[in-house]
């Protein structure tokens, strides 16, 4: 069981791009009304697994992170392994969504 984790600009090669486990990133912005719906589900998909790291990026306050990655719609929820961003889910959608298209269902 584990909390999401805030990556930030200074954080994200560090957390993400060399961490040893996948990493599900949560693009998100707090004035996004999608991204508020999500927010749980992210928090869940955290406590509950173990194998994969999550975290959440704000768009507002690291836009870089998501210019690197040509997000324009958020939430944007990627998948990072080996340091690489290799599937993602964009819009607002069920768990059980979001774990099919990330591949972790």
């Amino acid at each position: 069981m584990s909390d999401v984790i805030e990556i930030t600009s200074d954080t994200f090669q560090g957390l993400v791009l060399e961490s040893e486990k996948p990493v599900l990133v949560d693009f998100w912005a707090p004035w996004c009304g999608p991204c508020r719906m999500i927010g749980p589900v992210i928090d869940e998909i955290a406590a509950e697994r173990t194998d994969i790291v999550v975290g959440k990026v704000n768009v507002d306050e690291a836009p870089d992170i998501a210019q690197r990655y040509g997000i324009q719609g958020i939430p944007f929820i990627g998948l990072f392994e080996g340091g690489q961003l290799t599937k993602n889910a964009v819009g607002a959608m069920p768990r059980a969504g979001i774990e099919q298209a990330l591949g972790l269902s």
